[in-house]
């Protein structure tokens, strides 16, 4: 199995390598927005040719693409372009959300392939021997009397004040339920009837968290002809249902953008979106095991 998913991955590069050669006289923010089109098809030709860029520009969405794209073979391009683009050139930043998501995904990942290329691609950046996990994440969240996960994603919230703040809010709780189902399925985030009491948790053994967010700061600075956006997130995890707060996470993450308005309106979605996912994947989820295992 794991073998014909590696032949198919190579494949899907082979076939697509004209796609990639033609896209090549495209701008990367002409690519970009295609790594979020409905059409699998679409989005793989667009990482496999923004793989081939080296430009830093991409390192943020294929952190996202490798979080959040429901198609395997979509994520394992993304984790191959990281190995190919993050060099020791890189900003420490930056490079520090890819060795998150690249680990997050060798270990979790559901597919044999994006596992493998993740690993291959952490080889690569950090020099270190790096294997796969051999098992997907299948059965992962079970513990603490077997009784399995919910978990309930609070509204976000942002201190930043600008036009897009119900927009990105938006963007945060869809992240954050995307990377949980996708980095773990197990962990619920339904209820059948609504939202659960302790009571209902506790006669099906299930251990309940909450989790919410902040945006606390997002900024814009000139960096020459373009705009360095930095972005801050902090998440809080509690219990639920009586949101006892037992974990603060803290991230943050900087991308470049041209001066244009809608150019710097989709890096504030990129740099909050990978901080997002990168602390779901990396943190959240981990700690959220940890304390059904300890309880």
């Amino acid at each position: 199995m794991f073998g014909h998913l590696l032949r198919a991955f190579a494949c899907v590069v082979v076939v697509l390598g004209m796609i990639g050669r033609f896209a090549h006289a495209d701008t990367i923010s002409d690519l970009l927005p295609n790594l979020e089109n409905n059409a699998k098809n679409v989005r793989l030709a667009a990482a496999v040719a923004l793989s081939k860029q080296n430009d830093p520009r991409v390192i943020l969405p294929f952190v996202k693409v490798l979080g959040n794209d429901s198609d395997a073979q979509v994520r394992a391009v993304a984790a191959n372009g990281l190995g190919r683009v993050v060099t020791s050139t890189t900003k420490e930043m930056l490079k520090k959300l890819a060795v998150n998501a690249l680990t997050a995904a060798a270990k979790t990942d559901s597919d044999d392939a994006v596992r493998s290329q993740a690993a291959a691609a952490l080889t690569t950046i950090t020099g270190a021997k790096v294997a796969p996990t051999v098992q997907g994440v299948a059965g992962a969240s079970a513990g603490g009397g077997g009784g399995g996960v919910y978990v309930n994603v609070g509204p976000m919230s942002s201190k930043t004040g600008g036009t897009d703040d119900a927009k990105l809010r938006d963007m945060m709780v869809k992240t954050t339920t995307k990377t949980l189902s996708k980095s773990d399925p197990n962990m619920q985030q339904t209820w059948p009837g609504g939202l659960p009491t302790k009571q209902a948790l506790d006669k099906k053994g299930v251990a309940g968290f909450y989790v919410d967010g902040t945006l606390n700061e997002l900024t814009a600075k000139p960096a020459g002809s373009n705009v360095t956006i930095t972005c801050k997130v902090s998440m809080l995890l509690a219990s639920y249902p009586d949101k006892a707060i037992f974990g603060m996470l803290n991230g943050g993450a900087s991308v470049q953008a041209t001066s244009s308005e809608s150019e710097k309106a989709l890096a504030r979605q990129d740099c909050v979106e990978a901080v997002i996912a990168s602390l779901i994947a990396t943190k959240i989820i981990p700690t959220i095991k940890s304390k059904v295992a300890n309880p």
